[in-house]
């Protein structure tokens, strides 16, 4: 087969073909190769192709399927890894001009796993430098673009990974996740993002370990896939003393029949938080989205949840975080960083230690409000963006009519759940007026993965999305 039957197949399909001799991962391999020299262009999905090697690795693949060897989860499997996580041997940028020529000289956590669970490292994608905005822009080259209109944005940070597996450039990928990076690009081009309870994947290697906010997960297009990708990723690491110190469930055979898990739950809706600006459209879709939970035996509840913005302090953490990591880099080279990112680190420098510390206050008082929320729900359903993706060039200047000045009036839904750490996914809810996706998200709480996933697995059964690619 080539593409789009091929490229077109879940992961969960193209691994059972694999594991069966239906199917040859240097086929497999080939196809996708073929598929990103193809539309690549287009998008700027991936930064960098390792087509030697990752033929290579099919071909190693296809040796044990023949000898009869034990085969991990993903053996076989193409998997492109974001940009922010080094992969031995391949180009390592995390978006910026300082590492252009920069090659790995071992492997991030994730991708360690990918390849012990059978999977092909077969190119990194694409993200903004250090992975600092919603954007995929970057002073590399050309822009990332949203393969449902490539005038606007995949998103970011993840934005890379969103638009390969939009546009068929890989069944599934890694993203990361620190205000909202997996769930914002999966939303903008309409596929499955995932991020799991903070430490349930290991995020190895990370400057910043202790602010305690970044996640790894997968951008797929099927529930079955990002649950598939997780059980294959997730474990502890003493690389990551963050890392949750049990094994994960098995979440591909709890999605499989999720419906008995969904029957009496206690499910909140809130279109808005009571303070966020969101575009009529999204609220159309993602109500409508919300209310079929309660046709899969939910009883769902308009609410606003009465919590406190943690727009400001999240804001300063973020700010103060990018001042510490890559200020030195931005004083030594300041032509090597954009103006998105310099204004950044100038804000986190002008904030005082005092203002950082009531920051990390005001996290603290934010998750226990959250924990309180949480103890009447089961699931929060929200908007997962408040608008349809904008243009690659600048941000939008306002959100149903209001100004959106920040980064963070953007993301009211995502960067809340980076601060408490609990799990959420971006499920594809239907198409707005300017023909651009819109998503729905799940929220669990306290490390409830297996809950969000089969909330989500139930809600694609119930509408399915995978159906839908754009014209590439």
């Amino acid at each position: 087969m080539t593409f789009p039957e091929l490229c077109r197949l879940p992961a969960t399909e193209l691994t059972a073909a694999i594991r069966a001799k239906q199917l040859s991962p240097i086929e497999l391999t080939k196809s996708i190769l073929d598929r990103i020299e193809a539309v690549n262009p287009y998008i700027n999905a991936y930064l960098a192709v390792d087509g030697d090697r990752a033929l290579d690795s099919a071909r190693a693949a296809e040796g044990a399927v023949m000898r009869g060897d034990d085969l991990g989860p993903l053996h076989g499997l193409p998997v492109p890894i974001k940009d922010l996580e080094p992969s031995e041997g391949m180009r390592h940028t995390s978006g910026s001009v300082l590492f252009t020529d920069n090659v790995a000289a071992f492997d991030g956590a994730v991708t360690g796993r990918v390849k012990a669970a059978g999977g092909t490292i077969i190119g990194k994608t694409n993200t903004p430098h250090f992975g600092h905005k919603d954007m995929c822009d970057n002073l590399l080259g050309d822009p990332g673009r949203n393969p449902w209109n490539t005038q606007r944005t995949p998103g970011g940070s993840s934005g890379g990974a969103a638009a390969a597996v939009a546009a068929g450039l890989g069944p599934l990928a890694h993203g990361s996740d620190g205000a909202g990076s997996i769930r914002i690009p999966a939303a903008l081009c309409g596929v499955f993002g995932f991020k799991p309870s903070f430490g349930r994947i290991p995020y190895w290697p990370n400057l910043d370990i202790w602010s305690a906010r970044s996640h790894n997960g997968p951008i797929s297009r099927t529930v079955a896939d990002a649950a598939l990708f997780t059980l294959a990723t997730a474990g502890p690491d003493p690389r990551d003393p963050t890392t949750i110190d049990n094994m994960p469930d098995d979440y591909l055979a709890a999605v499989a029949n999720p419906l008995p898990a969904l029957k009496g739950l206690r499910v909140a809706w809130s279109p808005d938080f009571g303070y966020a600006a969101v575009e009529p459209d999204v609220r159309r879709l993602t109500e409508q989205a919300a209310r079929r939970f309660e046709d899969l035996g939910c009883h769902v509840e308009a609410v606003d949840p009465g919590w406190d913005n943690p727009r400001d302090g999240a804001e300063v953490s973020w700010f103060v975080s990018m001042a510490a990591r890559v200020g030195r880099s931005y004083d030594q080279d300041p032509n090597a960083f954009e103006p998105t990112l310099v204004e950044m680190i100038e804000k986190g420098r002008r904030f005082t230690a005092e203002e950082h510390g009531r920051a990390d206050l005001a996290r603290t008082d934010f998750y226990h409000q959250a924990r309180l929320f949480f103890e009447e729900y089961d699931l929060l359903l929200t908007p997962q963006m408040p608008l349809t993706a904008w243009g690659v060039d600048d941000w939008p200047a306002t959100i149903e009519g209001r100004p959106s000045p920040s980064i963070f009036d953007r993301l009211p839904f995502t960067f809340p759940f980076n601060l408490t750490g609990q799990p959420a996914a971006s499920v594809p809810c239907g198409f707005a007026s300017d023909g651009l996706p819109v998503a729905l998200q799940i929220v669990g709480s306290w490390h409830a993965d297996t809950l969000t996933l089969q909330a989500a697995a139930a809600l694609e059964q119930a509408a399915p999305w995978a159906n839908a690619w754009p014209d590439l």
